[in-house]
C-alpha cells in the first residue's frame, strides 16, 4: 500500500526539493518563464512538500496574505491524491493562521479540481505566464 505524507516548513527546509518540482512542472512542462516562476516570495511563504512512497512528488505554498500558489505535482504522481493532500494541508494551515478565507489563481484546466475542494471562481478569466486562469476563493469561517 502506498503512503502519502505532506511536510510543511520554510523555504530553507523544503526549497531544494520544492524548487525542482516547480522547475519541472512550470518551467519545463508548461513553459512558464523563469523570471515569472521565481517571484521572490518564497522566503516569506509557508511551503508544503508531498511525498508518495518516499518520493517528493508535489509542492504548494501559502503566502502570508492567505493566497495558495505554486501547486505542482509531477506528471507520474497525478491522480494519486497528491494535489488534494497538498491543498488540505495549505487550507488547514491558513485556518490555523487565522485567515478568514484562502484565495488562489487557478489555471482554467484545473477549475474542477479546486471546485471539488469547495473553491468558487470570481471575476473574469485572465492570462498569467501565457496560461488562462481564474481567481478562486474558499471561505474558512462564516
Amino acid at each position: 500500500m502506498s503512503r502519502l505524507t505532506v511536510d510543511q516548513g520554510n523555504w530553507a527546509a523544503l526549497g531544494q526539493l520544492a524548487s525542482e518540482i516547480r522547475r519541472l512542472v512550470f518551467i519545463e512542462e508548461q513553459n512558464v518563464p523563469k523570471h515569472e516562476e521565481w517571484d521572490g516570495r518564497d522566503d516569506d511563504s509557508l511551503h508544503f512538500l508531498a511525498w508518495h512512497d518516499q518520493e517528493a512528488m508535489g509542492t504548494a505554498r501559502l503566502l502570508p496574505d492567505g493566497h495558495i500558489g505554486r501547486v505542482a505535482v509531477l506528471p507520474h504522481g497525478r491522480g494519486l491524491g497528491i494535489g488534494q493532500a497538498l491543498m488540505h494541508a495549505a487550507i488547514d494551515a491558513a485556518g490555523k493562521a487565522g485567515h478568514p478565507r484562502v484565495e488562489l489563481a487557478a489555471q482554467t484546466h484545473a477549475l474542477a479540481f479546486y471546485q471539488r475542494l469547495g473553491f468558487e471562481p470570481f471575476g473574469s478569466e485572465f492570462v498569467d505566464a501565457g496560461i488562462p486562469h481564474f481567481h478562486m476563493r474558499l471561505p474558512l469561517s462564516d
